[in-house]
């Protein structure tokens, strides 16, 4: 697949005049591309959830979730992983990205980084993988060759491999375990990837970590159970998000989280199955810590 020939390289007729059009005009002219990035996403959301049901029980099982790519996909995964640790509570061991040309490459150009399949390899060789662990690789144009490296050490040690590109039979589509292809079409600026094809990047990225989160007892209802609180802020946080869970009052919020030893998930299933703390501790033991899970135990004993 010759560069030029790729759809996201490809001029769009209909910005064509972006730069003779007024400011008003020209915000709307993105805003109406970004409307099809959205489109592009919902045509792939059987495979999002595909990716996300083979992702979760590997993660559940202490597999950790890997983001890996060059330049713009690269820096996205990186801040999915990132986001992902305060968020539900998880370590850096856990989740992370790889970016070619490392953390340099976060805020400057490293040239030929890309480029380099043997650079890949040796970043996933040192994170010692497992068949446990989920690598996400991203690349606009579905052919990088640190990505496509990268997604290929990884399926060879056993790894899950999810890969997201927005060219439908890129290399990168066709080796993914579970590939996911938004087809967004060309960019505004002709070859700014970091525009359409970086929206609806973000947009999928969402959508896995957020699913795979839920999917592994991070979330009880709509809410964020894994908030560790260590600062007055998050101690306060963490009693709106029981009072919420519960629906019951902040000071009872505040005994539960006492008597949970500032556990969240614990205090929650403390005060919805009015039971005591060792009974607590046993329903999230034998659910995996999935609070939902615990709650249905303790209604069905």
């Amino acid at each position: 697949m010759q560069f030029d020939d790729l759809l996201t390289e490809q001029r769009n007729h209909r910005s064509t005049h972006i730069d003779r059009e007024s400011t008003l005009e020209m915000v709307a002219t993105i805003n109406r591309e970004d409307h099809r990035v959205a489109r592009a996403v919902q045509k792939q959301l059987p495979q999002i959830a595909a990716a996300i049901d083979a992702a979760y029980p590997k993660f559940d099982e202490g597999g950790r979730l890997i983001y890996v790519g060059a330049g713009t996909s690269g820096r996205l995964g990186v801040i999915d992983a990132t986001e992902l640790q305060p968020t539900y509570g998880l370590t850096a061991q856990q989740t992370f990205g790889l970016i070619a040309g490392g953390t340099q490459a976060l805020t400057t150009t490293v040239q030929a980084a890309e480029d380099s399949p043997e650079l890949a390899q040796a970043d996933l060789g040192a994170v010692h993988l497992t068949s446990k662990d989920v690598v996400i690789a991203s690349a606009a144009s579905g052919q990088t060759p640190y990505t496509l490296a990268a997604l290929q050490f990884a399926q060879d040690q056993g790894a899950l491999g999810i890969g997201f590109s927005c060219i439908e039979g890129s290399p990168l589509s066709e080796l993914a375990d579970f590939p996911i292809t938004p087809v967004v079409g060309p960019e505004i600026i002709t070859g700014a990837t970091l525009l359409k094809a970086g929206t609806a990047e973000k947009m999928v990225l969402n959508m896995l970590s957020t699913g795979i989160m839920i999917k592994t007892g991070k979330v009880y209802q709509n809410l964020m159970i894994n908030v560790v609180p260590t600062n007055g802020k998050t101690f306060e946080r963490a009693k709106k998000i029981i009072a919420e869970a519960t629906q019951t009052s902040t000071l009872a919020a505040e005994r539960a989280l006492d008597r949970a030893g500032n556990n969240v998930p614990l205090a929650i299933v403390l005060i919805e199955t009015k039971g005591t703390i060792a009974e607590a501790k046993a329903l999230l033991d034998a659910t995996n810590g999935h609070v939902s899970q615990a709650v249905k135990l303790s209604d069905k004993g």
